[in-house]
């Protein structure tokens, strides 16, 4: 579906990150103006507002600040005619040594971000990137471990993941100011009749993300196999995550969008779901099978916050907003498997690449 170009641009916080430059691509494609305002302080993010004003030239108008400089995000959300908000501190380690920045940025940032929308006195619709980490380790849920991954004692958790009606318990200063992020978000519709969404994601990865062990698992694993470097895994690494294709994430979050009188002041989870659920052992096996080569793997301690299994009940997001089925987990990391290995090669050296029917074959 696509939405017709208008003369008002849109302001994608964080916009060369790993979602938001999806997301600025997606719709520069389509003709749309894009504000990418972003502080570039994360390692790559550079290469990627490189790559999409290399792409889409003059549509995209970047805007080097920090989501905390209130006067210059108030410019730049003058006159926009929507914001997806991405732009956050996103590690919880981060946030465990310097709790009061996590705070600033993520939870002082959106309260600017919001303030300059209502300020404004329109009805600028404004889709937010919150976490699964709003509702806590779960620890209440009985797991079993089998076959090397956790599985819910539940079997309504088990068959369908954990729902939008899952009480929220914040734990770590990273899951306080993205969970009271979140919770102003919707109160901004409420109290404002601002038209704002909260998207609640599980484990995205893909094309463009820049992984380190705090964040962006993911491509992190892949990342370091592909060094030939060990890969610590915290905990015994029978975690479940559902992990989702950047595509998929793109594709809720302009539905979001485009249907925001439909699903203005609420909240959706939004993963991978049960069929894309995988525990963190399965991965690096996978990883082995996509490089031809054993992965090496070293263990510490369980860190603070971590949930032994999260599975995103995908009903409420799929249904409300027409998505399509998510990409296969195992197509979607050799294919990013392929995009790293091509990346990370120096512009005049072929990539050896491996072609996704081998890898496929192999795993």
């Amino acid at each position: 579906m696509r939405s017709p170009a208008t003369s008002a641009p849109i302001l994608i916080t964080g916009g060369a990150g790993f979602i938001g430059s999806n997301i600025a691509d997606a719709l520069a494609a389509d003709g749309h103006e894009v504000i990418v305002y972003d502080s570039l302080a994360r390692p790559g993010v550079e290469r990627n507002l490189g790559w999409l004003r290399e792409r889409h030239g003059a549509r995209i108008v970047p805007i080097v600040a920090d989501i905390r400089d209130e006067d210059e995000l108030r410019r730049a959300a003058a006159g926009v005619q929507a914001v997806f908000h991405m732009a956050a501190q996103v590690a919880v380690t981060t946030s465990l040594a310097d709790p009061r920045e996590d705070f600033e940025i993520n939870l002082r940032g959106t309260l600017n971000l919001l303030d300059a929308l209502r300020m404004r006195g329109e009805p600028v619709p404004l889709i937010f990137a919150s976490t699964n980490k709003v509702y806590g380790d779960l620890a209440d849920i009985p797991f079993i471990l089998e076959d090397e991954r956790y599985v819910p004692g539940d079997a309504g958790v088990r068959t369908h993941g954990i729902d939008e009606t899952r009480p929220l318990d914040f734990h770590t200063p990273y899951g306080c100011s993205k969970g009271a992020a979140d919770q102003y978000v919707l109160d901004y519709c409420r109290s404002y009749a601002l038209p704002t969404a909260v998207v609640r994601m599980s484990c995205i990865y893909g094309r463009r993300q820049m992984g380190t062990e705090d964040q962006g698992w993911v491509a992190h694993f892949l990342i370091r196999a592909l060094e030939g470097a060990p890969i610590t895994l915290y905990g015994d690494g029978c975690q479940v995550r559902d992990i989702l294709d950047v595509s998929n994430a793109v594709e809720a979050y302009l539905a979001a969008w485009r249907r925001i009188e439909r699903v203005a002041g609420r909240a959706f989870n939004l993963g991978g779901g049960p069929a894309n659920a995988v525990s963190l052992r399965e991965l690096i096996a996978h990883i082995g099978a996509l490089t031809g080569r054993e992965v090496s793997v070293r263990h510490e301690d369980w860190r603070a916050g971590d949930q032994r299994y999260f599975v995103a009940d995908t009903r409420a997001v799929r249904d409300t907003l027409g998505l399509s089925s998510p990409v296969p987990w195992r197509e979607g990391v050799a294919r990013l498997a392929e995009w790293l290995e091509s990346d990370r090669q120096p512009a005049n050296t072929a990539p050896h690449k491996t072609s996704l029917a081998a890898a496929e074959a192999r795993a």
